[in-house]
């Protein structure tokens, strides 16, 4: 796990990076550049603000209002700089991948690859919308807090995770969908060559899990294949949480203990099978020595429970070091996604109906995703079921992807065609 590649700070010579500082005089002086080789082609500065000057204003106000409420806070709640995550790396490697690939298909398929160029914008501007909103709507109450600026930041910090693959799926196929209806190409014959292309994005996607630490699996036994998560980890957190790093597990509606790991944290302190688990939470008492220049995501706590009216305290010194061992649920996702890739491009183009390959793809990924939510305990079953929500989803996928079959194979209008897709203007 590496959450974090680099840390820009917040002040560099006494004046803010973020909001109104260095980023924003970047930002200007690219601009006068811009205007300056405009106007030696013949531009007017009025020519360059009616084309472009929504995006410059997009991006000025991201450099003054949005970045500064995605920089990292210490335990003050001050600002001390902004954090390049392992995961939005991986995740700008996926698009890249995507596009490139796709671009590559599409040229070797006889088709204008600039339809992908045009396309890709759309495609990724919903993809992470949808896989934002579907985290914030599954997770919403890890984000909502009494400070409304506070919501909103924690919702744009998708470069720390929390982006459901399925969520951008649904909201890049809706905005692909948009493109193509716009410029009437042909839905199905682009498919077969952007769906495949998908899944390059999910292999690096799930590099950036590991590197966050998020979409883990369950408890396994110590083993080669076996996976540990340092301190600052969801999984080392969720632990804490369960009892199971401290060495014990308990019903949740009852709170009974009902186990006790032989040679435990609990096990020493004389915790038994049967005591009743009152209160377990964070040890906030070493927080006044911890450093200003940590974040507060890295600052590391204690663990106090209240078991049978007896209170247990277990030091940052005490407690282990990294999370007890895991299956390795993003590795395992990350290679079938990049196999499920790898298969689907070695399918001709012309060897099924127009089609074909996507609906393969959307099949194929369903089932993968299904059987992938059996080694992972992050999401719990839905509906009343032992089922998660992207299990639930994984059905539906599958269940549309057949009948996808069924309209393609029974329909004469999908037969495969040679034509080359065009952009009606």
């Amino acid at each position: 796990m590496r959450r974090t590649l680099l840390a820009i700070p917040h002040e560099i010579a006494g004046l803010s990076v973020f909001g109104v500082g260095w980023l924003l005089l970047l930002v200007g002086l690219v601009f006068g550049v811009r205007v300056i080789w405009g106007r030696s082609r013949g531009q007017s500065v009025g020519e360059i603000l009616r084309s472009e000057g929504f995006v410059w204003g997009v991006l000025a106000v991201a450099v003054i209002w949005l970045l500064p409420m995605v920089e990292l806070k210490n335990l003050a709640g001050e600002p001390i700089g902004m954090a390049i995550r392992g995961y939005g790396v991986m995740l700008l490697c996926g698009v890249s991948a995507s596009v490139g690939l796709a671009y590559y298909r599409a040229r070797r398929a006889g088709q204008d690859p600039e339809l992908i160029l045009a396309m890709a914008p759309w495609v990724f501007v919903g993809g992470i919308f949808g896989a934002r909103l579907f985290y914030v709507i599954q997770y919403r109450d890890n984000f909502i807090t009494d400070n409304f600026a506070e919501t909103i930041g924690n919702m744009f910090r998708f470069t720390e995770g929390g982006l459901v693959v399925y969520g951008s799926f649904i909201g890049g196929f809706a905005a692909a969908t948009f493109f193509l209806l716009r410029h009437r190409i042909p839905w199905l014959k682009m498919g077969d060559i952007v769906v495949p292309c998908i899944f390059i994005g999910v292999f690096f996607g799930r590099l950036g899990c590991l590197m966050n630490g998020c979409c883990y699996g369950g408890r396994c036994e110590d083993d080669w294949s076996a996976l540990y998560f340092p301190p600052q980890s969801p999984v080392y957190q969720d632990q804490i949480r369960s009892g199971d790093l401290i060495g014990f597990r308990y019903d949740a509606e009852t709170r009974r203990i009902e186990q006790v790991r032989e040679g435990s944290l609990a096990d020493q302190a004389g915790v038994t099978v049967g005591s009743r688990l009152d209160l377990l939470t964070e040890d906030q008492s070493s927080l006044p020595e911890a450093s200003q220049q940590l974040a507060r995501e890295d600052v590391r706590r204690g663990v106090i429970a209240t078991i049978d009216d007896k209170r247990y305290r277990w030091t940052l010194d005490q407690l282990p070091d990294r999370a007890l061992p895991v299956v390795p649920a993003q590795v395992i996702s990350s290679l079938s996604s990049l196999v499920l890739c790898l298969a689907l491009c070695a399918i001709p183009l012309d060897w099924f109906r127009t089609g074909t390959i996507m609906m393969l793809g959307v099949a194929g990924y369903a089932l993968l995703r299904f059987g992938l939510e059996i080694v992972r305990v992050d999401e719990s079953g839905q509906f009343g079921t032992a089922l998660s929500i992207s299990q639930w989803v994984s059905v539906f996928v599958l269940a549309s992807a057949l009948f996808g079959f069924f309209w393609i194979y029974r329909s004469p209008a999908t037969a495969n065609s040679g034509s080359p897709l065009q952009v009606d203007p």
